[in-house]
């Protein structure tokens, strides 16, 4: 029974970071459709983010299930708990690659992003994709020093989102309304998917030490 318990906890994680890979594709495509009017491309982000969804509700069936039959402890009650909030955020994740995948479906056949805005975006996404790359890695090995890096990482999405909006404020923005919104909203989400990353980094220190990150000494 133990045995079997403890193998249901294992499953949890190779879910997690099954899902770290499926968000992380689905923001290649994304961004990749943004930037290139690509329509195909788009509709596959939409419609495969039901597959995210779907794990997502398996995991949290499960873990409902954990605590409802094995009454978790200690490291085991840390492992479920933050395996939920993770899974959530993940969830969240490939919300917003689809709502990325849906500015460029809207827009086609034309780009959303303006040509002086291309290379931000793909800094943006470029940053999104080592996000959860490291967020991945982190939930399989449990390793607080790659966690700990995603900080930076998401200081690094903040400041391309900061100038995403110099651009759009500036006197030569000549798009009209319209594009800025896009643009706006396409620098949110890319902010928002780092912001969750990093939850799950944070999430990964919590498990492994029952501190905060905050609360941790950085060696």
């Amino acid at each position: 029974m133990r045995d079997a318990y403890h193998e249901e906890l294992e499953a949890l994680t190779e879910r997690l970071v099954e899902m770290t890979r499926l968000v992380r594709s689905a923001m290649s495509r994304g961004t990749t459709a943004l930037l290139d009017a690509d329509l195909q491309l788009a509709e596959s982000v939409i419609s495969q983010d039901a597959e995210v969804d779907r794990i997502y509700a398996e995991l949290e069936s499960s873990i409902y299930e954990l605590m409802a039959t094995q009454q978790p402890v200690a490291v085991d009650l840390r492992t479920v708990i933050t395996a939920l909030r993770m899974a959530a955020d993940l969830e969240r994740m490939g919300d917003l690659a689809e709502h990325i995948a849906k500015i460029a479906r809207m827009r086609h056949p034309e780009s959303a992003i303006p040509a002086e805005l291309r290379d931000t975006i793909v800094e943006m996404g470029a940053i999104a994709e080592n996000l959860i790359t490291k967020t991945g890695s982190c939930i399989a090995s449990r390793d607080t020093e790659l966690a700990r890096e995603l900080e930076k990482d998401d200081d690094d999405m903040d400041r391309l989102h900061r100038r995403l909006f110099r651009v759009l404020l500036s006197k030569e923005w000549s798009h009209g309304i319209e594009a800025a919104i896009d643009v706006t909203l396409a620098g949110r989400y890319y902010e928002r998917y780092a912001d969750h990353a990093v939850r799950v980094a944070r999430d990964v220190v919590y498990l492994v030490t029952g501190n905060r990150p905050e609360d941790v000494p950085v060696v």
